[in-house]
């Protein structure tokens, strides 16, 4: 009862992930993502454990699909599982098991995938993989949050959507863009409020690390016509 994309930056190298789901907690247990190393969605009935195997095998250089292949021979439930992996060079594994619940299945682009089970119909994914398609010009946070907004706005899933989430972390190996909304009536505007709260401030949580000096976010934000807190 999933939809996600899942997506690499080909200017950055950035990988990440954005999901929601009509239960709790979706961004305790879907997605995940290593700085230089691939970005995994396991939706659907999520065995958790998948995730974090996959990213032990990213590191061990596999590519994509050989990590798609892995988990696929791991997993006796493969058949009631999603998967989509991103890895460092932009290939991109994706698998849809036959025991999802329809509408189920995934479309795949340069570098990124969206994917959904127990969605309303095709159109879901179709609008998700438009979105990813059209903005190449943005940054890769936005692109997943307009391809989370889209597949909402096409009808998500037949009973709502409770949790969303957005995981992407820099290419210096620690995350900014690390936001949830664990139970929420509507939960992608509600991850779009925290989204265009955090976003304008990235630059300064980037820059802090080097400089102690650049002061408090509030006094940054403030000099720069930016709304904060």
């Amino acid at each position: 009862m999933t939809f996600t994309a899942i997506g690499r930056c080909p200017r950055t190298g950035r990988l990440g992930v954005a999901t929601t789901t009509g239960e709790m907690a979706i961004g305790s247990r879907a997605p995940y993502a290593l700085a230089n190393l691939g970005a995994v969605a396991t939706p659907a009935l999520t065995d958790p454990r998948l995730g974090p195997l996959a990213l032990k095998l990213l590191e061990l250089g596999y590519p994509a699909q050989r990590v798609l292949d892995e988990l696929v021979a791991s997993d006796p439930h493969i058949e009631s599982r999603q998967l989509g992996i991103v890895d460092r060079w932009g290939h991109t594994a994706v698998r849809t098991g036959e025991r999802n619940s329809q509408w189920r299945g995934h479309i795949t682009g340069d570098g990124w995938i969206v994917m959904g089970n127990a969605l309303v119909g095709q159109k879901v994914a179709d609008d998700m993989a438009q979105a990813m398609a059209i903005s190449t010009d943005d940054d890769l946070e936005t692109r997943l949050m307009k391809a989370l907004d889209a597949g909402t706005r096409a009808g998500g899933q037949p009973t709502g959507q409770r949790s969303a989430a957005l995981y992407v972390p820099e290419p210096e190996g620690y995350t900014i863009m690390n936001l949830r909304v664990d139970d929420h009536p509507d939960p992608m505007t509600e991850l779009w409020r925290l989204f265009n709260k955090l976003h304008p401030l990235v630059p300064y949580y980037k820059e802090r690390p080097d400089n102690p000096g650049i002061g408090r976010v509030y006094d940054w934000a403030q000099a720069r016509g930016i709304q904060y807190p």
